[in-house]
C-alpha cells in the first residue's frame, strides 16, 4: 500500500507497495512479476535484483505488513503505558478499522488461503506472524488483570479473524458491524469474571476470619 497517497521513491519500497496493491486487488496467483514491474515504473532485471523470486517478493510484502502492526504496538505501548485495559480496549477499535475500512481480508491470512502448499516459503512469515501477534496480545491481557489472558486472546484472536471473513461474505452492515459491541462485551465479561472470583476470595476469607 501507498503511505498517505505518497509514491515511494526508492525501487524496492516501490515494487514492494505495488506488488501489495496488487495482490490485494488480484491475488497472488492472478499477478506476475511483469505486471507489477510495469505497475511499479520500473523492469523485471531491477524486480529481481531486489527480489530473487517471486516468493521473495512475496515473503517481503507480508514482512511489510507484518512492520505496520508493529508500529501500531509501539503507539499502543507509547499512549498506554500505564493503561493495560485501555490498551486493549484501543487494540478492539484498531480492530474494527481493519475490519471495516478494507473489505478484502487480511493480507496473511488470504496468503495462506492462497499459498496452501505446507512447505512453501511464506507460511513461516505467517504462521510466526499470527503465534506472535497472538502472544502479544495474551501478554497485554495478563497486564490487564485478567485471570484467563490465554483464553481471552485466542477469543478476541479468533473474533477479529472471523470478522474480516464475514466483512468479505456479508459485507459491511453484517455481523462485523458491532465487532467493537462484541469485543467490549467480550473483554468486561472476562475482566469481571476475575473481578468476580476475587470478590467471591475476600467474602471467603472475611467468614473464615470472622469464625
Amino acid at each position: 500500500m501507498q503511505d498517505g497517497g505518497r509514491v515511494p521513491t526508492r525501487p524496492r519500497d516501490r515494487i514492494i507497495s505495488t506488488a501489495r496493491d496488487l495482490f490485494r486487488k488480484h491475488g497472488i496467483r492472478g499477478v506476475g512479476v511483469d505486471a507489477i514491474a510495469e505497475a511499479a515504473d520500473t523492469n523485471k532485471m531491477t524486480l529481481y535484483r531486489h527480489f530473487g523470486s517471486k516468493d521473495d517478493l512475496i515473503i517481503a510484502c507480508l514482512r511489510d505488513v507484518a512492520r505496520e502492526v508493529d508500529e501500531i504496538w509501539e503507539r499502543f505501548e507509547r499512549e498506554y503505558a500505564d493503561d493495560p485495559l485501555g490498551e486493549l480496549n484501543a487494540w478492539v477499535r484498531v480492530g474494527a478499522e481493519c475490519v471495516l475500512d478494507d473489505g478484502r481480508g487480511c493480507d496473511l491470512a488470504n496468503a495462506a488461503v492462497e499459498l496452501a502448499e505446507t512447505n512453501h516459503p511464506a507460511r513461516h512469515v505467517i504462521e510466526e506472524f499470527k503465534r506472535e501477534q497472538r502472544n502479544r496480545l495474551a501478554d497485554l491481557c495478563r497486564k490487564a488483570g485478567i485471570a484467563k489472558a490465554d483464553l481471552l486472546a485466542d477469543t478476541l484472536s479468533l473474533l477479529l479473524e472471523g470478522a474480516r471473513v464475514s466483512r468479505q461474505s456479508a459485507g459491511a452492515e453484517g455481523p462485523s458491524a458491532r465487532f467493537v459491541a462484541i469485543g467490549d462485551a467480550v473483554i468486561a465479561a472476562f475482566a469481571g469474571e476475575g473481578q468476580g472470583r476475587k470478590h467471591s476470595h475476600l467474602a471467603r476469607s472475611a467468614v473464615e476470619h470472622a469464625r
